[in-house]
């Protein structure tokens, strides 16, 4: 028998393919009755970098509430996006918007494990053979390391006219 699904983990690095994805994340939540968390993670920066831009600066970028704030703002604008394309309330749909420092797969795993979520829905930039090849791909890692089903949306066709660059 298949679980029944009541929360799905849309991850996102707020490029055109991801939010192309979130169409499919919205979506599936509706047939499914399901509520969708947001994840954005953002990459730590270096220790080696507060060589380079003095402590001061550090302590300005190591700051990242400002960041999750506007991040938080432009998920909030782009769902009435949504809303306007498919005449369906997304925000209703989105039950908590998260915003993590650290490496994408990692945050990933633990935020569906954190706010149990029965599957994942991401976006594959198919960025080539040789990237994957060394350096790895966030979907590929997802996959190989979840026990949840995974929904990795490819990217869409040059036919298809989000009018949404980015979220």
């Amino acid at each position: 028998m298949i679980p029944k699904t009541k929360k799905i983990l849309y991850a996102t690095d707020l490029s055109r393919n991801s939010a192309y994805a979130f169409y499919y994340a919205v979506d599936m939540a509706q047939k499914k009755g399901a509520t969708i968390v947001i994840l954005h993670t953002v990459e730590p920066i270096p220790f080696y970098v507060r060589n380079y831009i003095g402590e001061t600066e550090w302590m300005k970028l190591d700051q990242h509430q400002e960041i999750v704030a506007m991040i938080e703002k432009r998920f909030q604008s782009f769902c009435q996006k949504v809303d306007a394309q498919i005449g369906s309330p997304c925000l209703e749909l989105v039950s908590k918007i998260i915003v993590r420092v650290g490496h994408p797969v990692n945050e990933i795993l633990s935020v569906c494990d954190e706010e149990k979520c029965d599957m994942i829905i991401l976006g594959n930039h198919g960025k080539g053979f040789l990237k994957q090849t060394f350096l790895g791909s966030v979907s590929r890692a997802v996959l190989d390391r979840t026990h949840k089903p995974v929904l990795i949306i490819p990217l869409p066709p040059d036919s298809v006219n989000l009018d949404l660059a980015t979220i």
